[in-house]
């Protein structure tokens, strides 16, 4: 009579991107993040791989969650090989659809930068097939669906490029700017804020008028694109990004009422895999980070 012993089976996929996820990154909150779970679901993920393997993993404790020398001895080996599946995938998903490609910017760039120059994007490459995700901060290439990031950075990445320089300003409607004589008058009117730049009316102030005392008092904004809206309404003054308004104050949606342009160190900054696709639309948007139509 044959034998026919049962064959050791492969642990989860998910619990095994769990522990990569959590090793790589140094927690369960942060891979939870990237993978876009609760830290509960990774734990319960985590805690059903050790049953399975039949030792710890990682150390709980009041301050987080620390690896073991099991789970230091193995972390390695699992990155290489979730870096190759990832890698196995982007290439499945290019030869499936070549002319695919998925963006990933902050949301403010997403809206008042990117968004002008995808109509002259389309113009230059008729089969692009382009699709946009907003997220607050810069994905991990090699763990995610993206082709390209879109981002402010004070540093250029491994084959990326710096298509813009920031530069603070403030702006409002024409209607404001005539009662606005001189810097100090921006103490009697709305200053509009984003809560993601929450410091820019003081690094501005410290530049440009630094004897003012200005305190800026006024609406806060979770959206930068709103608070442009609110700027055009006549709602208050924003304190401007350039890269961010430059098409309203080209067409007199928006002027500047006083001169003074503060740079950052930051830049607009585009960037992908060295392997990875979208150099022909990386050429497109460089060529278009100039004045758009």
């Amino acid at each position: 009579m044959p034998v026919a012993p049962p064959i050791p089976r492969i642990p989860s996929l998910n619990a095994l991107r769990a522990f990569e996820a959590s090793a790589r990154l140094g927690g369960f909150a942060l891979a939870a993040e990237e993978l876009n779970v609760t830290p509960g679901a990774v734990a319960a993920q985590v805690k059903s791989l050790e049953q399975e393997i039949g030792a710890s993993l990682f150390v709980r404790n009041a301050r987080g969650v620390e690896l073991t020398p099991v789970g230091q001895r193995s972390t390695r080996a699992f990155v290489e090989v979730f870096d190759s599946l990832s890698q196995a995938v982007r290439e499945l998903r290019q030869d499936a659809a070549p002319q695919k490609v998925h963006i990933a910017a902050l949301p403010a760039l997403a809206q008042l930068w990117l968004a002008p120059r995808l109509p002259g994007l389309r113009a230059r490459i008729p089969d692009l097939d382009v699709s946009v995700t907003a997220l607050e901060t810069p994905p991990n290439l090699k763990r995610v669906p993206f082709d390209l990031c879109l981002f402010y950075s004070d540093v250029v990445p491994q084959g990326g490029v710096q298509l813009q320089k920031d530069e603070l300003l403030p702006v409002c409607s024409p209607e404001c700017a005539r009662h606005l004589k001189r810097p100090a008058d921006l103490n009697k009117v709305a200053c509009l804020t984003d809560t993601a730049w929450v410091d820019d009316w003081a690094i501005w102030a410290a530049h440009a008028c630094p004897g003012i005392g200005l305190v800026p008092r006024g609406p806060v904004f979770s959206l930068y694109s709103l608070a442009v809206e609110e700027a055009i309404s006549g709602a208050g003054v924003l304190m401007g990004h350039t890269s961010l308004v430059e098409q309203h104050l080209r067409s007199g949606a928006l002027v500047a009422p006083f001169p003074k342009r503060v740079p950052l160190p930051r830049a607009i900054t585009m960037w992908r895999l060295p392997e990875g696709r979208s150099s022909e639309v990386e050429a497109e948007l460089q060529r278009l980070s100039g004045n758009v139509d």
